[in-house]
């Protein structure tokens, strides 16, 4: 249907918009300033919303996740704002936490719409790449969850780069929950401590001991992921090609990642 090619056509486009717009963004100082002062105006508003407020930051990780905006600062934002008591903690820990799941949700139905045939096409003419995308899908739950606790792998380009393979979307998503709750209560709790919204919004965070661990916890995560990734692609590969696995992948973990 020629519709459909339109349509992926105008996701694919959106996303390449979208990503150059926040390398812009996160690159040159001028446009960054310019998107620190609208930032700050719509977190002033957010935070006057009272208990809708917390839906409402929850809310804006479907877009930001969609074109590559920082969710970090949502989510010390939900904390600044609304983290003062306990009530409050809970309410935004539970509406960031969903929110970032379904963003990253959206995010990987997005990427699986518009390139998983084209990516189907090209695995089913290779055995080595079809033994080893089943077999991330077998494993897809453990993968992605490992990458979720990483800091190594970028999260936006992430959650397009799993719409690609064909992990289900249940592990998908039961993954990426429980893989970003840590990170994310983290960093409510972070911006609860923080003083002001201009600190927040400029990146202004000192790395308390709890950031600490939980960076070196995700560098064990990656050393992780690398590993098992890697075994079970060799595995894949020794089933499709009897005799051929050496020549695949290697087990031991390679300084530039595997996914």
């Amino acid at each position: 249907m020629k519709y459909r090619l339109w349509i992926r056509a105008g996701l694919a486009a959106a996303i390449v918009a979208g990503f150059a717009v926040s390398t812009m963004v996160i690159t040159v100082p001028a446009y960054r300033a310019a998107f620190n002062v609208r930032l700050t105006a719509f977190l002033e508003s957010v935070r006057g919303l009272g208990v809708w407020g917390p839906v409402i930051v929850g809310a804006s990780f479907v877009p930001a996740c969609l074109f590559f905006l920082p969710g970090s600062l949502l989510t010390l934002f939900g904390g600044f704002a609304f983290g003062g008591t306990l009530r409050g903690l809970a309410a935004v820990t539970a509406c960031i936490s969903m929110g970032s799941t379904l963003g990253a949700t959206a995010a990987f139905l997005v990427g699986r719409l518009v390139a998983r045939d084209w990516i189907e096409k090209k695995v089913a003419v290779h055995p080595r790449f079809r033994a080893l995308d089943a077999a991330v899908a077998g494993h897809g739950f453990k993968i992605v969850l490992l990458t979720r606790l990483s800091p190594v792998f970028p999260f936006n380009l992430l959650n397009y780069a799993f719409g690609l393979t064909r992990v289900s979307v249940r592990d998908y998503v039961l993954g990426s929950w429980i893989g970003m709750l840590p990170g994310t209560v983290l960093y409510i709790y972070i911006g609860s401590t923080v003083g002001a919204l201009a600190d927040v919004v400029a990146g202004k965070i000192e790395r308390s001991p709890a950031q600490q661990a939980l960076f070196y916890a995700g560098l064990a995560a990656t050393l992780a992921v690398t590993i098992f990734v890697a075994r079970i692609a060799r595995r894949a590969l020794a089933r499709a090609l009897p005799g051929d696995a050496d020549a695949g992948l290697s087990t031991e973990p390679r300084s530039n990642g595997m996914i």
